[in-house]
């Protein structure tokens, strides 16, 4: 198989890397000229990987098409790309509507899907909108796969992907925290993100036991993690959670 990314940003590098850890069979890779730095990293590192000319070169030689684009610039340069019909699209952007992208692209052939950076050590989920078997077929070497038929409902996952940079600066406040207090840089590293780790591990092998009863079961009565949450709750941490949650979900929703 033959694939191509119009866009050689974060996701794309990602998603490369974790192709290269997989048992995915690709001849060859085609990616974006625009992102120098990014783009002949990537291509010096594998040899399957062709920085194209430009973005018609990538459609005309990959049977199946990445869209890792900025709203603004796939809004930009979609409708003067030519995708013949047998041409199948995947698209991780985040504000065009599927309706908007097979109007600029003229192929129907389309789906949106939302992986995000722990797809290069093949974790995570990744949600496809409508569900595909190509997309579904390959995505599966690089994560959990969740198919979603509804737009309205890839919006509400696509909201909650937003949680990244607030989970990174949660662990890099935490270990600021132990550095000013004098614990060595690396120690304080290793332990928050090691921590944080387990935490999410333990969720996932407790998952179908709920949420909730992780929340009850890791508090001890006038115990230290029954006052930090009662203190963040005080403080109005969880609602504001919520309400950018809310933000965010109506921003997508006024997608075009």
């Amino acid at each position: 198989m033959k694939i191509g990314f119009i866009g050689t940003g974060k996701i794309t590098s990602s998603i490369i890397y974790g192709i290269f850890k997989s048992k995915l069979k690709i001849s060859k890779i085609y990616i974006s000229p625009r992102n120098k730095s990014t783009a002949n990293k990537l291509s010096k590192k594998f040899k399957t990987v062709k920085i194209a000319k430009n973005n018609q070169e990538i459609i005309d030689n990959s049977s199946l098409i990445f869209l890792a684009l900025t709203p603004t610039v796939g809004l930009k340069i979609l409708n003067s790309l030519k995708f013949t019909s047998n041409k199948k699209i995947i698209s991780f952007i985040a504000t065009i509507s599927l309706a908007n992208l097979k109007r600029l692209t003229k192929n129907k052939n389309i789906v949106r899907a939302i992986p995000l950076p722990p797809i290069e050590i093949k974790k995570g989920p990744i949600v496809i909108c409508p569900p595909n078997k190509v997309a579904k077929s390959f995505f599966s070497h690089l994560g959990s796969v969740i198919e979603v038929k509804s737009e309205k409902v890839c919006n509400k996952f696509w909201s909650t992907s937003a949680l990244m940079a607030p989970f990174y600066e949660l662990l890099k406040v935490s270990t600021d925290w132990l550095i000013r207090k004098g614990v060595d840089q690396s120690k304080a590293t290793n332990y928050i993100t090691e921590l944080f780790l387990g935490l999410s591990q333990d969720a996932v092998n407790k998952k179908s036991t709920g949420l909730k009863k992780l929340v009850v079961e890791s508090q001890t009565p006038k115990g230290l993690n029954e006052q930090a949450l009662k203190e963040l709750q005080r403080g109005k941490f969880y609602s504001k959670l919520n309400k950018t949650l809310n933000n965010i979900h109506t921003r997508l929703k006024k997608a075009k």
